[in-house]
């Protein structure tokens, strides 16, 4: 996944709204998402090379998220999946503040990467290359494969979009797909330096993703409205970048805790 903007408490709906993009080779296998077998809680894509996923929820109120960070030139390699630490936290019910003790004690097991999470009444971001590690307060966010809300031109036009939209007080979901498919790419003097040469710089600036061999995947949002029904919708694309499907799920979460049980540390 390589674009997400993010939603805390800022819409007069709801109180969360992610809208990212998965960008990844055509040839990697993927199960489009649904919910597993394994765990009939447990709301995600599969990575059928690796396991785990790029972006999932949960019916208990939980979602997570994770992004490569892209870096070539000093390039870390991992023994472990990046997409199994989201799978983990929907799954084993581990609180917020252990996944957060785990990655801030990790030993160099996982490549470079951004992780997202929140369990219905924090969000954490992560990352183990340097950048901040935080529970967000209410407010307005963007990730793509460097720390949160670097200013890179794609990040910086999502998350320009995502706010006109915020405060339109819509509820319509269109306008985030859509501004998740701007394929506009950034002038030369615009864009990040991160060792992959100029023309996949080139490539990997706009929202939306187009090549022979690597694009965009799938679009997927997830709203929580304040009463705590879910809606979760993934639109795929085939390699011409054309939609194929879209689905959709909803749901109602658990009450979430008090917010006295849920003071940031």
């Amino acid at each position: 996944m390589c674009l997400l903007v993010l939603a805390v408490d800022s819409h007069p709906e709801f109180s969360l709204v992610v809208a990212e993009n998965r960008d990844e080779f055509y040839n990697r296998p993927t199960r489009p998402a649904g919910f597993w077998e394994e765990d009939p809680d447990l709301l995600a894509g599969l990575d059928l090379e690796r396991g785990g996923t790029w972006f999932g929820v949960s019916r208990r109120g939980r979602w997570a998220a994770v992004t490569n960070y892209r870096d070539f030139h000093h390039r870390r390699y991992s023994r472990l999946s990046r997409g199994a630490l989201v799978s983990r936290f929907l799954s084993d019910g581990e609180s917020i503040d252990d996944v957060r003790q785990m990655l801030e004690q990790d030993d160099g097991h996982y490549a470079g990467l951004n992780f997202l999470a929140g369990d219905g009444c924090r969000t954490l971001y992560f990352s183990n290359t340097g950048g901040d590690c935080r529970y967000l307060e209410p407010g307005v966010y963007g990730l793509s494969n460097h720390w949160l809300d670097t200013g890179w031109p794609k990040v910086e036009g999502a998350k320009s979009d995502f706010k006109a939209w915020l405060d339109s007080g819509s509820t319509a979901v269109e306008p985030l797909f859509e501004l998740l498919a701007d394929r506009r790419q950034a002038t030369d003097k615009l864009l990040p330096d991160t060792g992959v040469g100029l023309e996949w710089e080139r490539l990997l600036s706009s929202r939306f993703i187009q090549s022979p061999d690597y694009g965009t995947r799938a679009s997927t949002l997830f709203l929580v409205d304040r009463q705590g029904s879910a809606t979760f919708l993934e639109r795929s694309f085939d390699t011409a970048g054309d939609t194929t499907e879209t689905r959709r799920f909803s749901f109602e979460l658990p009450r979430f805790r008090a917010a006295d049980d849920t003071k940031q540390p």
